[in-house]
């Protein structure tokens, strides 16, 4: 198998749980830049709340060094998603761009509170996956 082999229509994973250290600004960072990409707030208790596929749970300790990129569609999702970051306040880790990583991988990056960096990626002409269904399976 190979990279360009791999179906990336293919979804691997059920959903991430996220630990949070101040439950409450935690919800409000994934509610404000997950809203451009079309990733709703679906669930909540009283220690947790489900995005689709991600939860954020308030459980110590906190979920650090993690790294989670979401899928958009759009390079105009990239920037939203940056854009509602930056203007609620929270912390840049990589404004909207191409980056080196490999041909059309345009990126933008952001901090939850507790440091994790969250990703927002457009696999534009010329990357591996631009091809990908737009229904994953």
């Amino acid at each position: 198998m190979s990279v360009e082999s791999w179906d990336w229509s293919v979804r691997i994973f059920d959903h991430v749980d996220v630990h949070a250290s101040d439950y409450a600004e935690s919800v409000r960072f994934y509610e404000t830049v997950l809203a451009p990409l079309g990733i709703p707030k679906l669930a909540e208790g009283d220690d947790w709340t489900c995005f689709a596929n991600l939860n954020v749970a308030d459980r110590q300790p906190a979920t650090q060094n993690l790294h989670v990129c979401f899928y958009t569609r759009a390079k105009e999702q990239v920037d939203a998603f940056h854009r509602a970051g930056v203007e609620a306040g929270f912390r840049s880790n990589g404004e909207p761009g191409y980056r080196d990583y490999a041909p059309g991988y345009y990126a933008a990056y952001l901090l939850d509170p507790d440091g994790n960096n969250v990703e927002a990626l457009y696999r534009d002409v010329g990357n591996i996956g631009h091809d990908a269904s737009p229904n994953l399976r």
